[in-house]
C-alpha cells in the first residue's frame, strides 16, 4: 500500500513538474513575441499588449496555485533575455503576484471559465484585468526606480504603458485561450459551416489593416465586425476577432503608421489602449449578456415542458403533453 501510494505521489509529482515546464515555456514564447512590439518610454521598454499575463491567469484557472513556479520562471527567461540585473529580478515578483491575485480574486467571486454570466465577464474585466495588474505594473516600475534603471520622472509614464499592457494581456488573450478548451470538432464538418466565419475573420483583418493604413481617424469601423462576431457567434467569435483587432493596431501604433503617424507616444498609448479596451469589453460584455439570456431561455423552456407534462398527467386528454405549441 505504501508503495502504491508513493508511486502516486511520484506521479502527480511529475505531471505537476511537467506542466510547470510547459507554462514556462509558453511565457517565455509569448513574451519574446511581445517583446517584438515594444516601445521606449522614458529609458523603460515596454509593450501595448503583453500576452503571457493571459497566459499566466488562464494557466491558473484551468491548472491551479500549482503551477506558479511556472510563471516565475518563465518572467525571469523573458526579463533575463532583456537585461538581467537587479532592477530585472525585482520585475519577477510583481508579474508572479500579479496573475495570481487577479485568479485568487476570480475564485472568491465564483468565476466560471466558461464566461456564460454578465458577473464573470464583469470580474475578469475589474478584478482579473483592471485590478490584478495594478501589482505587476507598480512593482515592475518601482523596480526600476529603486535601482536606477528608470528616473523618478519616468515612473508615472512607464507605469501606465505597463498596467495597460498587462491588463490588455488579459482582456484580449485569456477569453481565446477559454474559448480554445472549450472547442469541439463538430461532427458535421461541412465546408458551408465555415464560409460565414472564413468570412468574419478576413473582413476583420481587411478591415483593420484598410483603418490602419490611412491617416483617416476610422478605427471605429473595426465595432459592426466585433458586433456581427458576437451575435452570430458569441465567445467564440467574439475573441479571435478582438485578438485579431489588437494584434494589427498595435503593430500599427508601434511602426507609426496611419492614423498613428504624426501623434506623440503619449498620444498613440492612449488612442491604442482606448481601441483595444473597448473591443475587448465590446467583445466579452456582449458574449456574456447574450450567452446568460440563451441559457435563461432553455431554463424556461424546459420549466415549461415540464408543467405541460405535470398538465398532461393530472389531465390526460389524448395523452400527449405539447410544448412548445402547434404553430398555426
Amino acid at each position: 500500500m505504501a508503495a502504491v501510494l508513493r508511486n502516486e505521489r511520484l506521479r502527480r509529482f511529475s505531471a505537476t513538474g511537467l506542466q510547470i515546464i510547459v507554462i514556462a515555456a509558453l511565457y517565455f514564447a509569448a513574451g519574446r513575441l511581445g517583446l517584438l512590439q515594444k516601445v521606449n518610454i522614458a529609458g523603460a521598454e515596454v509593450t501595448p499588449l503583453w500576452p503571457p499575463t493571459g497566459i499566466a491567469l488562464t494557466a491558473l484557472l484551468l491548472l491551479g496555485l500549482r503551477i506558479w513556479p511556472g510563471i516565475a520562471l518563465g518572467t525571469l527567461l523573458v526579463t533575463g533575455t532583456i537585461d538581467l540585473n537587479l532592477s530585472a529580478l525585482g520585475v519577477v515578483p510583481g508579474d508572479t503576484l500579479a496573475p495570481i491575485c487577479a485568479y485568487l480574486m476570480l475564485r472568491r467571486v465564483g468565476f466560471r471559465v466558461e464566461l456564460d454570466r454578465l458577473r464573470d465577464g464583469l470580474a475578469l474585466v475589474f478584478l482579473g484585468a483592471l485590478t490584478g495588474m495594478l501589482i505587476s505594473s507598480t512593482v515592475g516600475t518601482g523596480s526600476l526606480v529603486l535601482y536606477g534603471s528608470l528616473p523618478p520622472s519616468g515612473f508615472w509614464p512607464t507605469w501606465s504603458a505597463w498596467y495597460t499592457g498587462d491588463a490588455m494581456g488579459v482582456l484580449v488573450v485569456t477569453p481565446v485561450l477559454l474559448v480554445l478548451r472549450s472547442a469541439r470538432m463538430p461532427r458535421d464538418i461541412a465546408l458551408y459551416r465555415w464560409i460565414e466565419p472564413a468570412a468574419l475573420l478576413a473582413a476583420t483583418a481587411g478591415v483593420t489593416l484598410l483603418v490602419t493604413n490611412t491617416t483617416l481617424d476610422l478605427l471605429f469601423l473595426v465595432f459592426p465586425l466585433l458586433i456581427w462576431a458576437v451575435l452570430r457567434f458569441q465567445l467564440a467569435g467574439a475573441a479571435p476577432c478582438v485578438l485579431l483587432v489588437s494584434v494589427l493596431t498595435v503593430v500599427a501604433a508601434t511602426d507609426h503608421n496611419g492614423p498613428f503617424t504624426h501623434r506623440s507616444l503619449l498620444g498613440t498609448m492612449i488612442t491604442l489602449q482606448a481601441l483595444n479596451g473597448s473591443a475587448a469589453l465590446t467583445g466579452l460584455l456582449l458574449s456574456a449578456v447574450i450567452a446568460e439570456r440563451k441559457s435563461t431561455y432553455r431554463k424556461i423552456e424546459q420549466a415549461c415542458i415540464g408543467l405541460a407534462e405535470v398538465v398532461a398527467r393530472l389531465d390526460p386528454g389524448d395523452g400527449t403533453p405539447h410544448w412548445p405549441p402547434p404553430r398555426a
